[in-house]
Parts: C-alpha cells; structure tokens; sequence
C-alpha cells in the first residue's frame, strides 16, 4: 500500500514544512491560536482525503502534479519568507 506513495514522497515532506511556514506565520500575525489549530486540523483531514484518493485515481500523472507542488510550495515559502523580512 505505501508504494503506490513513493512517488509523492518528496512533495509530502516539503509540503508539510510548509504548513509548519504558514502556521508560524499565523501566529506571528496575531491569529487565534485555538482558531488556527482547528483550522488546521480540518485543511490536513482533509487533504488526507482527497491525497488518498486522489493517488489512486491521478497515479500516471505523478511527475505533473509533483511538479505543480513543487513550484506552490516554492512560491508559499517565498511568499511567507518575503513577508516575514518585511516584519508584516
């Protein structure tokens, strides 16, 4: 069951890094913080669902979708980079 996963491995990791970014940057901005933990908690529910379907129905396009992923989670990161030096 978990190589039919392999392939996603990669955007897995750095996707949840980034979600590590954007919590920070919640936090630092001011946001509730039981507010943004449920929030949270319901968007990776979620993307859980969807993921785990979604492989099993999008397997022959990984490297497209790897690809997509890779380059919103280049573009959230700088965004979230850019706006922290900024101090906003």
């Amino acid at each position: 069951m978990l190589g039919q996963y392999l392939p996603f491995v990669g955007l897995i990791i750095f996707g949840n890094i980034e979600n590590l970014v954007l919590s920070s940057q919640g936090v630092v901005a001011g946001v509730n913080p039981i507010k943004l933990a449920i929030a949270s908690i319901i968007c990776v529910s979620l993307w859980l669902i969807i993921g785990t379907f979604g492989t099993q129905l999008l397997i022959d396009y990984v490297d497209f979708i790897d690809f997509i992923g890779g380059v919103a989670i280049l573009i959230l990161g700088a965004q979230a980079m850019y706006t922290s030096i900024r101090g906003q």
